[in-house]
């Protein structure tokens, strides 16, 4: 819809007042009391005088946690696990928030803060290798109850009856016959039995073809809408590949060793000396959709011995990277949040056998592009010969072909209906309104489909919200999603 609705009535956010632990002193002074958390504005703190509150530093000296040192201001060089301190401005030193323990400095404006890292911060680096300001949210623990895991399914707007009229097109050298059911497609029983729970009946083109392509050895470059099943197409191959022999699966500490790294756009990893190494790595670009495939691979793998574990942005890294150095073999991430991780040491591609780029088009649109380069050239990844790469796609474009070019073997390519086209699978209707008559019509087409599900998209941020507001208003539930909303609303919206 356009965005030429009458939003003269805004939703205004009013952020909390900063916590502060400072008093102010003269300008340039500032004395800390307690621990101290970071100012609201930093740059403001800066302009004032006041030290940069990185890492727990000394007390304008000192060495690691609470040194003491005398006056001077503190200004503290600051790396991801390190924290050297150079106090060289006036005002009285502030206390920090470093690592490691050290005894009290001395000496006018004199010290330093010290000690390694051995975890890491709430702090989310950047692509240039920025710190970002921590997020704190940790999302709920997924549940481990079958009846809640399958009742996720979505089955409405699937329509079998028409994959059968879908043209598909295969090319490349010696492509292995399409299934014809799931029945034979050589899955272990409780792979197959969790299949058939998750309320799948009849494979869709994309999975007839993708299926037995993956499970021969082969790369894969898939062209296929969204809502094809391209998810079970990849995930149901990787998983019963990946219990083919289950003792490679279990490390000797007892902890599962990653095997599969979901990436939205992320990795997986495989735990050595704390840094997982993951076996599979499934790359997409949004939140929602990386947790939509968390969700799918713990349907498919449910009652086996693989782990599955997720990262995205908008939740606290400490939680995320907690799960995954336990060990997983499925991890399932955005790219920002797996660059994250492996610039911290935390993940590794060394043990990798697959890699999937989902939505790849996506991905380049949203420029995401050289964070998959870097992931795919890092050191620690597994050759190219040496590991199986999938990529999904509904469009095809020339930066795609050239990236599959680059970073696929000898794979195959399926292409399900038109390429770049419409859906054939959505019925599409133009009413013509006029701007006034815009909200009534929306209004009458959602009583019109009482009980149902209904997505309303709009061009800005701003008119999701106000359209939301607008609907509640006249008693219909609504809420909105958007890329300004916290990452726990975000999710809130999706479940609720």
């Amino acid at each position: 819809m356009d965005d030429d609705w009458d939003d003269s009535c805004e939703a205004v956010v009013v952020p909390p007042p900063p916590l502060q632990n400072h008093d102010s002193v003269d300008e340039g002074h500032s004395l800390s009391r307690g621990r101290g958390f970071p100012s609201f504005n930093e740059d403001d703190e800066k302009e004032n005088g006041y030290g940069e509150r990185r890492g727990r530093g000394g007390r304008g000296g000192g060495r690691g946690r609470g040194g003491r040192g005398g006056r001077g201001g503190s200004r503290e060089q600051h790396s991801d696990y390190e924290t050297n301190g150079d106090h060289d401005d006036r005002g009285r030193g502030e206390r920090g928030r470093g690592r490691g323990r050290g005894g009290r400095g001395g000496g006018r404006g004199g010290g330093g803060g010290g000690g390694d890292r051995n975890d890491y911060e709430d702090n989310e680096i950047g692509e240039n290798g920025e710190t970002k300001k921590p997020v704190t949210y940790v999302p709920p623990e997924p549940t481990n109850d079958e009846t809640e895991i399958f009742s996720s399914t979505i089955s409405s707007g699937i329509n079998f009856d028409k994959f059968d009229h879908i043209a598909v097109k295969v090319s490349g050298e010696n492509p292995p016959r399409p299934l014809e059911s799931f029945e034979t497609a050589n899955l272990r029983k409780y792979v197959l039995d969790n299949v058939l729970k998750a309320g799948y009946r009849k494979p869709t083109p994309i999975q007839k073809n993708a299926i037995p392509i993956i499970m021969s050895g082969r790369d894969l470059m898939g062209c296929a809408q969204t809502g094809s099943g391209k998810t079970a197409a990849f995930l149901v191959p990787i998983i019963n590949m990946l219990l083919q022999d289950p003792k490679d699966l279990i490390s000797e500490n007892g902890c599962a060793q990653p095997q599969v790294i979901i990436v939205s756009p992320t990795r997986e990893l495989t735990l050595e000396n704390g840094c997982a190494q993951p076996q599979v790595i499934i790359v997409s670009p949004t939140r929602e959709l990386t947790l939509q495939i968390f969700n799918e691979a713990r349907k498919f793998s449910y009652g086996s011995v693989l782990k599955v574990a997720v990262a995205y942005g908008g939740t606290a890294v400490r939680h995320q990277g907690d799960n995954i150095a336990r060990g997983c073999h499925i991890l399932v991430a955005t790219p920002g949040r797996l660059h994250d991780f492996v610039e911290r040491n935390r993940v590794s591609f060394g043990s990798v056998r697959f890699v999937v780029l989902d939505e790849a088009d996506r991905m380049l649109d949203m420029g995401f592009m050289p964070s998959i380069e870097k992931m795919m050239l890092h050191p620690t990844m597994v050759e190219t010969t040496k590991r199986q790469t999938l990529m999904f796609s509904a469009t095809f474009p020339e930066d795609i072909q050239h990236l599959a070019g680059r970073f696929l073997n000898n794979y195959l390519f399926v292409a399900v209906g038109i390429v770049g086209g419409a859906s054939t699978d959505v019925e599409q209707i133009f009413i013509e309104v006029t701007k006034y008559e815009k909200r009534n019509s929306l209004k009458q087409l959602i009583e019109e489909n009482d009980g149902k599900r209904i997505l309303v998209f709009v061009e800005t941020k701003r008119n999701a919200d106000f359209i939301a507001a607008m609907l509640s208003e006249q008693q219909l539930l609504t809420s909105s999603i958007h890329g300004d909303r916290m990452q726990r609303e975000r999710e809130e919206a999706l479940q609720n």
